[in-house]
C-alpha cells in the first residue's frame, strides 16, 4: 500500500510538471511534433541532454563530439562545438575549414557533413564519433562489464562449487538459459562453434534496447533503432551461414531436389533458394530495426500529445481542460509503453538470435532424402 501511495504521487508530480511545461511552450511557440520524434531517433554530432531555462535566459546542455575528417586539404580533427547553432530548424551549421552541416531537410546530405569546394559540396571521409557511435561505445562498455564480472567469478571456481548468488547467480543463470534452450534447442551439437556470437548478439541487443529505453544519459540512444546497426548484425549472420555453409547446403540452391523442369531451361527453383538466402537476412534487419523504431515513436508521440493539447485552441479554459484531460491518458500509456517496450526488447534480442541460430543450423543440416 506504501508502494501504491508513492508511485500515485510520483505520477501526480509528473502529470503538474507536464502541464506547467506544456503550458509555458503554448505560450512561446508551436510545438514541432516532427522535430521532437526524429529529433530523437536521428544521429547527430553533438549530444543534447537538456534545455535549462527559457527565452533569452535558455541553456542547452549539450555534449559536443569530435569530429574526424579527411578533406581536400588533409585530416581535421575538432570539436562539434566549433560548428554554429542553427538559428532555424531548415538552416546549415557552418564549421572550420569550409564545413558545414546540412540542415535535415537537404535532400542529398541530411545531417551530414558537407566541404564548400567553390559552388559545389563535396562529401569528406567522415570518421566523426557520432551519438549513435557513442552510445554504441557506452553500451559496448556496460556488457563487457556484465559479462567478464561473472565470468571471473567462473575463473575460479570448479564446476561442483555452489551456484553463485546476486548479479553473477542472475547472468550466470541468463547464459544458462539462452544457450540450452535456444542456440541448443536449434543448433544441437554445432551449437558450441557458433554460441559466442549467438550470446553476443543476444546480450548486445538487450543492452542496447534497455538502454534505450532509459530516459536520462548515458541512456536515451535508439541504438537498435538506427538501421547501420542492425544491418551489421545482420549481415554478419549472412556471412557466418554462408561462408561456413555444407556442400549440401549449396547443393540445395543451386540444384534443389525438385522435378528438372523447374530447373532447367529456366532455373526457377535455383533462383528463388538464391533469393532467399538474402531475404533472410533482410528479415532480421528490418524486423529488429523497425520494432525498436516504432516503439520509440509511439512512446515520444504520447508524450507530444500533452504540448499540443495544451495549445489547441485560443482559450485558455479549453487549453487547460484539453491538456489536463489528455496529460492522465498520455502519462498513462506512457508508462504502459515503457512496460510494454521491456518485453520488446527482451523479445526482439530472443528472436534474433533464435532466427540467427536456425539461419546458421539449416547451413549444416543434410537434408533428407526419403526412398520411395
Amino acid at each position: 500500500m506504501k508502494l501504491f501511495r508513492q508511485y500515485l504521487c510520483l505520477i501526480l508530480l509528473l502529470l503538474a510538471s507536464c502541464q506547467l511545461f506544456a503550458k509555458d511552450m503554448s505560450k512561446k511557440s508551436q510545438v514541432d511534433v516532427k522535430e521532437i520524434l526524429w529529433g530523437h531517433v536521428k544521429d547527430s554530432y553533438d549530444w543534447h541532454i537538456t534545455d535549462i531555462g527559457s527565452g533569452k535566459h535558455k541553456t542547452s546542455l549539450v555534449v559536443h563530439l569530435p569530429i574526424i575528417v579527411r578533406t581536400t586539404t588533409g585530416w581535421h580533427v575538432f570539436s562539434s562545438s566549433e560548428f554554429s547553432e542553427a538559428e532555424r530548424p531548415n538552416e546549415d551549421r557552418v564549421g572550420p575549414y569550409n564545413l558545414v552541416i546540412k540542415n535535415s531537410n537537404d535532400a542529398a546530405n541530411p545531417n551530414k557533413i558537407v566541404e564548400k569546394v567553390g559552388k559545389s559540396e563535396v562529401r569528406p571521409w567522415d570518421f566523426s564519433i557520432t551519438k549513435t557511435v557513442c552510445i554504441l561505445f557506452i553500451n559496448a562498455i556496460i556488457l563487457l562489464l556484465v559479462i567478464l564480472i561473472p565470468a571471473r567469478w567462473c575463473k575460479k571456481h570448479k564446476m561442483d562449487d555452489p551456484a553463485p548468488k546476486g548479479f553473477t547467480g542472475l547472468i550466470h543463470m541468463f547464459v544458462q538459459n539462452i544457450y540450452e534452450e535456444v542456440i541448443v534447442a536449434c543448433m544441437g551439437k554445432e551449437a558450441k562453434k557458433y554460441a559466442s556470437w549467438l550470446l553476443t548478439c543476444f546480450f548486445f541487443i538487450f543492452v542496447s534496447n534497455l538502454m534505450g529505453i532509459v530516459p536520462f544519459p548515458p541512456g536515451g540512444g535508439n541504438l537498435t533503432g538506427n538501421i547501420t546497426c542492425t544491418f551489421f548484425l545482420g549481415v554478419t549472420t549472412f556471412l557466418i551461414t554462408n561462408f561456413t555453409g555444407s556442400k549440401e547446403y549449396w547443393k540445395e540452391i543451386f540444384w534443389p531436389d525438385v522435378p528438372t523442369w523447374l530447373k532447367v531451361p529456366v532455373p526457377l527453383m535455383p533462383f528463388i533458394e538464391l533469393f532467399g538466402i538474402f531475404t533472410k537476412p533482410l528479415a532480421l534487419i528490418v524486423r529488429l530495426f523497425a520494432n525498436m523504431l516504432a516503439g520509440h515513436a509511439i512512446a515520444l508521440a504520447f508524450a507530444a500529445i500533452i504540448f499540443i493539447m495544451f495549445g489547441i485552441a485560443n482559450n485558455a479554459i479549453v487549453n487547460w481542460l484539453a491538456g489536463s484531460g489528455m496529460s492522465v491518458v498520455s502519462v498513462a500509456m506512457s508508462v504502459f509503453m515503457m512496460l510494454l517496450e521491456l518485453l520488446v526488447s527482451y523479445i526482439q534480442a530472443l528472436v534474433f538470435t533464435m532466427l540467427s541460430a536456425v539461419f546458421i543450423s539449416l547451413a549444416h543440416v543434410k537434408p533428407h532424402h526419403h526412398e520411395s
